[in-house]
């Protein structure tokens, strides 16, 4: 996982033990708003969404996040309760750090904190892509930053593969659009050269011209 990729075997060996292994069904909750105390925790397979719920009871999904990913670490840092549910969005095993064990990683592991900044910083690089994204008329703006920001894997050609966590007509909701106008805009960056679709997965032929286009380029 990147968040312990600097570390030796032995070093990573030792932070296994301070994790606890969780597994959540399709539509389990993990974590809820409000908690006293909520975890770091990584995910190693399936996807997890995080939530927000209104007061009228609407709810929005606010980010997801896939193999290798990290979450909580917005509230640990900060020392806030969470503002947002985790939910599997599908059969998902995750790794769990307690407050307590994580403070231990941190100072034993100064590399672990740095990671821990980095992935954070990543975080508030995506925010402030969908924000300036959600600003602007342009729905394929909106999609654009969607996909950039989806979770990724690179082949051995150094091309990017996001692969859409969820169904067209979940992200259509999301990005406040059409599923009929997610695919014709899909289609239209094919046609541009940005990207190829294949199902679920998008891969990325053009990561710099599809960050010019969530910028409204």
């Amino acid at each position: 996982m990147p968040l312990f990729a600097g570390l030796t075997r032995e070093q990573q060996a030792e932070v296994a033990t301070l994790a606890r292994p969780v597994t959540v069904g399709p539509g389990e909750t993990f974590v809820r708003a409000g908690a006293r105390e909520a975890p770091l925790f990584v995910v190693h397979a399936g996807m997890v969404k995080l939530s927000r719920t209104t007061a009228d009871g609407k709810s929005t999904t606010v980010q997801v996040l896939g193999p290798g990913e990290v979450g909580g670490e917005t509230w640990l840092l900060t020392g806030e309760r969470p503002e947002n549910d985790v939910v599997a969005l599908e059969g998902a095993r995750i790794c769990v750090f307690e407050p307590s064990a994580l403070d231990r990683i941190v100072r034993e592991f100064p590399a672990v904190g740095v990671a821990l900044l980095r992935s954070l910083a990543v975080r508030l690089h995506s925010a402030e892509r969908m924000l300036t994204a959600r600003t602007l008329a342009d729905v394929g703006a909106r999609l654009a930053a969607y996909l950039l920001d989806c979770p990724t894997t690179w082949g051995v050609d150094r091309a990017a593969t996001a692969h859409l966590p969820m169904a067209k007509k979940d992200i259509a909701t999301f990005l406040g659009t059409s599923p009929e106008t997610v695919s014709r805009r899909l289609k239209a960056f094919e046609h541009e050269g940005l990207i190829q679709v294949r199902g679920m997965d998008i891969d990325i032929w053009d990561p710099v011209g599809l960050e010019l286009r969530a910028r409204g380029a």
